[in-house]
């Protein structure tokens, strides 16, 4: 279940997306007051946009524009939005989309080609690891994407490994969609049990939230973990609530694949100018086929590498790598720059560490400063210095790190109302 247009060369994949945003551009010009404003603002007529190239003459979009100007972005009646979702507010307040029932079936599509990049079929069985409730929009993806695919699915939620663990035992799933991490609890409950994961008959993970890969794609040292308890491939996914599409691994597992008939992306510097090919930049992002609440130039806050060479699955369109981080979250620590996910690649190399936490903030004179507050069962000074010479070898700089109550640390990670967990509390201004 390819689409034509993925196997298609750059040049037509090109040319389609040009078709694509013109046609764009003309609905957000009668429909959307908020870019109807911009385009009057900025004295830009549509008509000349003739090339991806020329979107740098409009100005991105920011999450601060949707979080200001919600309303605006609205271009249908309300009457014809059929469901509405929020985004999970990590970097700010939550924001409100609405989906009318063209923009559920795209969103059906999007999940259906991103399961079968990953080699679902419709004779498999998914078990959905996340909820599908608290107006989260990839638990809703998952389930229609598996209709629309033909697979069938089992909607256990969040957490209890001993529901998940049932449920995999007494209907057989063979692929599970969860975070990364919650797999190493499912291998815990699975051996504190006498469960043997590789006679379960799961054939593969697609995992959300958090990487699995460094930079080259091998796998990092959660993911390492993971497979020497559980022989399963584990595909990674990466989307967003805005993007309202995901760039999911196909089998080759090189990057997570980009569908050029949902989505236009950009991957720009800090002055809204286009990377160096190969060089890290913010994914700003163009959704192409939406109705509801379609965006133009939406700057993501994640900064990533895109690959262009044709993969070995004979899909031609452009692949993203491991998220890098969020570009909020940018760490200068003692000459360093560090994102989150660095951090979390070395705590997962602790089995010892049951979990934790990090804390971003300035401290006195203003410079940023890290807390990483862990759990664990065998608090040592030991451990401690393990942990620091283990940052120093990999980062070249140690953060400050102290021992905490387990359950403080969880209550800080699940929040009410929390879809997922949060691993990062930022608290600069």
């Amino acid at each position: 279940m390819i689409p034509e247009i993925e196997l298609a060369s750059k040049a037509d994949i090109n040319s389609f997306q040009i078709e694509k945003l013109k046609e764009l551009l003309e609905y957000l010009n009668t429909n959307s007051p908020f870019y109807k404003r911009v385009f009057k603002q900025h004295k830009i007529d549509i008509s000349t946009i003739n090339s991806l190239e020329d979107l740098v003459r409009i100005p991105t979009t920011t999450k601060n524009d949707l979080q200001v100007y919600n309303d605006d972005f609205i271009c249908v009646p309300k009457n014809k939005i059929i469901d509405y979702v929020t985004t999970s507010g990590t970097l700010g307040d939550p924001v409100i989309f609405g989906l009318t029932d063209n923009d559920l079936e795209r969103l059906a599509y999007n999940e259906a080609i991103s399961f079968a990049c990953a080699g679902v079929k419709k004779d498999d069985i998914i078990q959905l690891m996340t909820t599908i409730d608290r107006r989260f929009m990839a638990g809703l993806a998952y389930f229609l994407g598996a209709r629309k695919l033909g697979a069938g699915i089992i909607r256990v939620g969040n957490g209890v490994p001993e529901m998940q663990w049932d449920s995999i035992l007494k209907f057989k799933p063979t692929y599970i969609i969860a975070v990364p991490s919650f797999l190493l609890k499912l291998i815990e409950y699975a051996e504190q049990n006498n469960i043997d994961p590789n006679k379960s008959g799961i054939k593969g993970a697609i995992c959300i939230g958090e990487p699995l890969r460094n930079q080259d794609f091998s796998l990092n040292i959660l993911s390492e973990k993971i497979k020497k308890k559980w022989n399963i491939e584990l595909f990674s996914t990466y989307a967003s609530t805005e993007m309202n599409t995901a760039f999911t691994e196909c089998e080759e597992q090189q990057g997570g694949h980009h569908h050029p008939e949902l989505i236009i992306m950009e991957i720009l510097d800090d002055k809204d100018q286009p990377v160096v090919e190969g060089e890290a930049g913010e994914l700003t992002i163009t959704t192409l086929g939406l109705e509801g609440m379609p965006l133009l130039r939406f700057k993501t806050g994640d900064i990533v590498k895109a690959h262009f060479s044709k993969c070995n699955c004979g899909r031609n369109t452009t692949r993203l790598g491991p998220v890098i981080g969020r570009k909020k979250q940018m760490i200068k620590y003692k000459g360093t720059t560090l994102y989150p996910p660095a951090l979390h690649n070395i705590l997962n190399d602790f089995s010892s560490v049951e979990t934790y936490i990090i804390e971003i903030f300035h401290n006195a004179i203003g410079t940023d400063e890290i807390l990483i507050k862990i759990a664990t069962a065998e608090p040592s000074e030991v451990l401690l210095q393990q942990i620091k010479d283990h940052f120093r070898a990999k980062l070249r700089v140690a953060p400050k790190i102290e021992f905490s109550d387990k359950n403080e640390i969880l209550k800080l990670q699940f929040p009410k109302m929390s879809r997922k967990p949060i691993m990062v509390i930022d608290k600069r201004k």
